[in-house]
């Protein structure tokens, strides 16, 4: 797949941000950092570099593990995710940067995480070996991106429609964060990085929303999609959404469907 601007890159305004941080966190994301941590074997006194760390809700829980003889800087590009970074962990160091040019010195961190943000990379190899080279001999580098589209059921389903309603530009960018989904893709992308000694895992996971006009909500306004859709084809979205996804909902409303994903996991020789 072949995105530009906003939409490939992952970047969103601060208002987007604060959406994301509101409700794609409790929804998605924050069952992760506990097995991001378990990959890399995180530490008490470990520095830690958390690359595209958003609103921050992986550093934010490994700022936990590591303690006060411990450091976590998170770095990310986008400055509206930064800004709501900052409100929510002052006490965290947080830059903004480039993962393909990663502003630290060589071998500076024991550990390097990313979370769900390699697929968003112009470079993905040259943001890989950037990881590998701030990281210490013997450093531990975890890694997670979603699986394939088609393992995550509710998000198939988003995608046809937004495809069947608005066309290829706004389906592709809910198609841009399974873009490393394929298992075969991610390991070429590893060994092309020069990383040979690594391991891939695959985890279950859910994604839960309160209910579906919830779920369209914070994936079109906490998202690059926000600037894609105006607000008459927004709530035609949401009418559509109401017929076309109720078989993800419980009868209380709620909804809850399968997003597994993928962590890759190697140290640093």
């Amino acid at each position: 797949m072949t995105m530009t601007g906003e939409q490939a890159t992952g970047q969103i305004t601060c208002e987007a941000a604060q959406v994301y941080e509101a409700f794609f966190v409790p929804a998605l994301f924050e069952q992760w950092p506990s097995r991001v941590a378990e990959a890399a074997r995180i530490e008490a006194g470990d520095r830690i570099l958390d690359v595209a760390c958003g609103t921050g809700v992986l550093a934010r829980s490994l700022a936990s593990r590591v303690g006060a003889d411990g450091s976590v800087m998170g770095l990310d590009l986008n400055d509206g995710m930064l800004e709501v970074a900052r409100r929510k962990a002052p006490q965290i160091a947080w830059r903004q940067g480039r993962a393909e040019q990663l502003p630290f010195e060589n071998e500076r961190f024991d550990v390097v995480v990313s979370q769900f943000g390699l697929m968003f990379f112009a470079d993905r190899r040259a943001a890989l070996q950037e990881m590998m080279r701030v990281l210490r001999p013997g450093g531990r580098l975890a890694v997670a991106v979603w699986d394939a589209l088609g393992n995550s059921p509710g998000y198939a389903a988003v995608t046809r429609l937004l495809q069947r309603l608005f066309g290829n530009r706004v389906a592709d960018a809910l198609r841009a964060p399974f873009a490393l989904g394929d298992a075969r893709l991610l390991r070429t992308l590893f060994i092309e990085a020069g990383i040979a000694d690594f391991e891939i895992t695959t985890h279950a996971g859910t994604a839960r929303f309160p209910s579906i006009q919830s779920w369209i909500y914070t994936d079109i306004k906490g998202w690059t999609l926000r600037d894609l859709l105006n607000d008459a084809q927004f709530s035609l979205l949401l009418s559509e959404a109401e017929h076309t996804l109720r078989m993800y909902a419980a009868d209380d409303g709620t909804v809850a469907f399968d997003a597994p994903a993928h962590i890759v996991s190697a140290v640093k020789p």
